[in-house]
């Protein structure tokens, strides 16, 4: 019986010191990102509520200059010959009827011959209709004889005149055919002519070649006016327009602004970069933009309402962009929220914010000072 009072006395003293050594229970961990600053501090901070405000976004998107094609003109020969002679160089400037190239043609000199026998011909069947209708003014002919000799006339008429249009097709001047008719001297040398006063962008041909009509020899472009072309991502078509003002950045003359209107946006998308052209014109009067530089265009959208903050209340915590909101008992958190870029002393929110929520946008970073003080005291 003792030896059990013993045992009983000893475990209510082992229980004793157990609860004497045992800890209290645990403080609640304060959550980092909130903080009830000081009166004194949150008489300094200023509240804002996010709302939505009109803003007109700017589009940036690559682009780069490029020619007019109004002011571009692709010029072959009219005639298969071979070249016996160039005149035009490489970025040479040309008026427009100046001779770049020379070929020698025998399909010329053959349509020329077949111009001169049709003319002969003409002055043959002209004076055997005259005399026929001598002859049957005298009852030496019939009248059947005198049509048919009428009708040889306006046969070989036209085509004398078929003849000389074959003529014009292949590049030869009105004039020419008249020194021709008139000479008679067969020339089996046609000229390349410009059609457009400008630079020679390109030149593709050599001495001794021989040409088709069909070949691009020269692409004269008149530089005085230029295109910038951009394509612009599916998703942001709606937000372009014709007849909207562009802002142009062109690297190669220190990013400097040009100002331009979009005279052409496209109807349709480009099933693999799932975008659409747009274009505007700018004037090159003083020769300073060359095709195929590269270009930045900065596109005004129309305005949309959007989710906006001030500058002012974003902080910058770990390379990201966060907010304090208010919360109740003058307490603030600190959220993480992901912005467009600032235009005119806001952004837009893209993400972290609902709206209505009530922002420090005057003492942002002192309060963040004051939570980051209060976190290291804590840790």
């Amino acid at each position: 019986m003792k030896n059990a009072l013993v045992l009983l006395l000893s475990a209510a003293l082992l229980l004793g010191c157990d609860k004497e050594d045992a800890p209290g229970a645990a403080a609640p961990v304060a959550d980092p990102a909130v903080v009830t600053p000081a009166p004194e501090l949150l008489a300094q901070l200023k509240l804002h509520q996010v709302t939505t405000e009109p803003v007109a976004e700017t589009l940036r998107v690559a682009g780069k200059i490029d020619f007019d094609e109004q002011r571009l003109a692709r010029i072959g020969a009219t005639v298969t010959g071979r070249v016996t002679q160039i005149d035009a160089l490489l970025g040479q400037a040309v008026k427009k009827g100046e001779v770049l190239a020379r070929l020698n043609s025998s399909e010329l000199s053959s349509q020329q011959l077949a111009y001169l026998k049709a003319r002969a011909q003409l002055e043959l069947n002209r004076r055997n209709a005259e005399r026929a209708k001598a002859l049957f003014q005298a009852d030496v002919i019939g009248a059947a004889e005198l049509q048919r000799r009428e009708s040889e006339h306006q046969i070989s008429l036209a085509e004398t005149r078929a003849a000389a249009d074959q003529l014009q097709l292949l590049g030869v001047s009105p004039a020419a055919i008249d020194r021709l008719a008139k000479q008679g001297a067969v020339d089996s040398v046609t000229p390349v002519v410009a059609s457009l006063g400008g630079v020679v962008v390109e030149r593709k041909l050599a001495q001794g070649q021989v040409v088709q009509p069909a070949d691009a020899l020269f692409v004269v472009a008149d530089l005085t006016r230029l295109w910038a072309v951009a394509q612009v991502p599916e998703q942001q078509v709606s937000q372009v327009k014709t007849g909207q003002i562009v802002n142009i950045e062109v690297p190669a003359l220190g990013n400097e602004k040009l100002v331009g209107k979009l005279i052409f946006v496209g109807q349709t998308i480009d099933p693999d970069t799932r975008t659409v052209l747009v274009r505007t014109e700018l004037d090159n009067a003083d020769g300073r933009l060359k095709p195929a530089m590269l270009a930045t265009m900065l596109i005004e959208a129309k305005a949309v309402d959007r989710l906006v903050v001030p500058a002012s209340a974003v902080v910058r915590e770990n390379d990201e962009d966060h907010v304090f909101v208010a919360e109740a008992n003058g307490a603030f958190r600190l959220l993480k929220v992901k912005l467009g870029p600032e235009q005119g002393g806001r952004r837009v929110v893209l993400s972290g914010l609902k709206g209505q929520e009530k922002l420090v946008i005057d003492g942002a970073f002192h309060l963040n000072n004051e939570r980051n003080r209060k976190e290291m005291e804590g840790a």
